[in-house]
């Protein structure tokens, strides 16, 4: 049958979460994608594609989908929602083959639909393909005319369904270029279309017997290949391979391209290395027990604390984190200052990364939704508050009130990464620039609008010392407004560029399963 309704039933699961702005005038730096692949006969791909996209949960939490191909056709189910509420047992018992990719989604180019969740599907008449992006190109006006010139839809397969929206993603953009391949193969036609991208891209896509995977020449995105004892496996972090006990092999690296079929292993160049690895991936993105470029997150997030309580010290009582994102360079910070380490915020577990999924609601209850203030730790106490970054300040400015509400002395903020002042067009959805408090105000100006005794953010220098990485190999655009990947006209680049210049009309509505016979 071509098409399966949500989950083989009649009504939708309902979407009980809270998350995303529950402030939306506090936005903070939205995640990239999680991307996952596994070729490896004679295993349950499907589950364990489930469990690698769980392990990469925090990098997007609006959508989900699993493609998987048995040889003979690919069956991708995808909808809106967590891993977790996208997929059920008998849903991954239906997804049977020795081939799978799997996404998890935040929206950094085309809105938060289910026509623009992952992995996208083409099927055409020489074989169907799917494809999972992490990251986010900057030439998609570009790629949206080269998919316009190309020739008419007669090698496409004819799926006889009801009329679908159209998708307006640059993955879409992507896949429909890779599919177009009448005299050559899937193979040679990737090797033609990568070196045209610009932007950051991490690809995993697969036909009905080959895994594939790509990342951009600069390795804007992490990309790492692994080994199962039937198999291989990639995926954004090391930390989902781990999670389905495969070995770490290496990174993809960048400019690399790979196939994997029952042939084993093969390798392509398509561009010369040029690496500026994203070092907001060290600060924030990356879960702490994932390695990038062979230096551990966790490691460099102490790191950055150490550096903080070097270059700002104070006298006080207590260092605590707001959770979890503050919480290593925390630690880092205590064990530097000798300035006792504690908890001073209760995180409620269920909200989770509460700005990922884009919905405006609730927004008077805001930040006490996500923590709590610890009164018998802060009462009394001179505290360091230690996290991540201050994107508007809106949720700082919460904290700050909360713990004197209970009782603190004074509240000292430690920020881990230096003032963030420039937009990322590389797969992370910060605030406009003209949002961003950095650029109207200087650090004392924005202790004072947060309500902080004092404010001090850690130098750059100190931040990529931390990495264990040369500044000349790190994209530090957020930071300093230096683009390794030249930007083109500003009027061609936006979240929502694709939906602007949609011409066609929006028809009917699609269903969150597809299977080309």
């Amino acid at each position: 049958m071509p098409y399966v309704s949500s989950s083989g039933r009649s009504r939708r699961r309902g979407d009980g979460r809270l998350t995303h702005d529950l402030d939306p005038q506090e936005k903070g730096p939205q995640d990239a994608c999680g991307v996952f692949g596994v070729w490896a006969p004679g295993e349950d791909v499907a589950k364990l594609t489930y469990f690698g996209l769980y392990a990469l949960q925090h990098r997007g939490q609006e959508s989900a989908g699993i493609a998987v191909s048995n040889g003979r056709q690919i069956l991708v189910y995808k909808d809106m929602g967590l891993v977790s509420q996208v997929f059920d047992e008998t849903t991954l018992e239906s997804l049977k083959g020795h081939l799978a990719i799997g996404h998890s989604r935040y929206s950094t180019t085309g809105a938060s639909t289910w026509q623009n969740a992952q992995p996208t599907f083409r099927p055409t008449a020489d074989g169907s393909i799917a494809l999972g992006h992490n990251g986010n190109l900057i030439n998609t006006h570009e790629l949206a005319e080269m998919v316009d010139a190309l020739p008419g839809p007669d090698d496409e397969l004819e799926l006889h369904t009801r009329p679908q929206e159209p998708s307006t993603n640059d993955t879409s953009l992507v896949t429909a270029l890779f599919a177009h391949h009448p005299d050559t193969s899937l193979e040679q036609r990737a090797l033609e279309v990568l070196p045209l991208l610009r932007g950051a891209f991490s690809f995993v896509w697969m036909n009905e017997d080959t895994l594939y995977a790509a990342r951009d020449p600069q390795g804007i995105r992490p990309l790492v290949l692994g080994r199962l004892d039937r198999g291989w496996v990639v995926a954004s972090e090391d930390a989902a391979l781990a999670t389905i006990g495969a070995s770490v092999v290496r990174e993809v690296e960048p400019g690399e391209m790979i196939a994997i079929d029952e042939q084993g292993l093969r390798s392509h160049k398509f561009a010369e290395p040029a690496r500026k690895g994203c070092v907001f991936e060290y600060v924030y993105l990356a879960r702490p027990d994932a390695t990038i470029s062979g230096r551990s997150v966790h490691q460099a997030r102490v790191e950055m604390g150490r550096e903080l309580a070097r270059q700002f010290p104070v006298e006080a009582d207590l260092v605590m984190p707001v959770p979890e994102s503050g919480t290593p360079a925390a630690a880092g910070y205590a064990e530097e200052s000798g300035i006792p380490f504690g908890q001073g915020f209760v995180k409620n577990a269920y909200v989770g990364r509460t700005f990922i999924q884009p919905s405006q609601t609730l927004r008077q209850l805001g930040i006490r939704l996500k923590l709590n203030a610890l009164e018998h730790m802060v009462r009394g106490k001179r505290l360091v508050v230690v996290d991540d970054s201050i994107v508007r300040g809106n949720t700082q400015r919460a904290q700050v009130r909360m713990l004197r509400e209970a009782g603190a002395l004074e509240v000292h903020v430690r920020i881990s990464s230096p003032p963030v002042k420039w937009p990322c067009f590389y797969g992370i959805d910060f605030a406009t620039r003209a949002e961003l408090i950095a650029n109207g105000l200087d650090g004392d100006e924005i202790a004072a609008s947060v309500g902080a005794d004092s404010l001090g953010y850690i130098s750059l220098e100190g931040m990529i010392a931390a990495t264990g990485q040369p500044a000349s190999s790190l994209c530090q655009a957020c930071f300093t407004g230096e683009y390794p990947v030249a930007l083109p006209d500003e009027s061609l680049l936006g979240k929502h560029l694709l939906e602007a210049t949609l011409s066609s009309p929006t028809l009917g509505k699609a269903l969150p399963v597809l299977n080309n016979p």
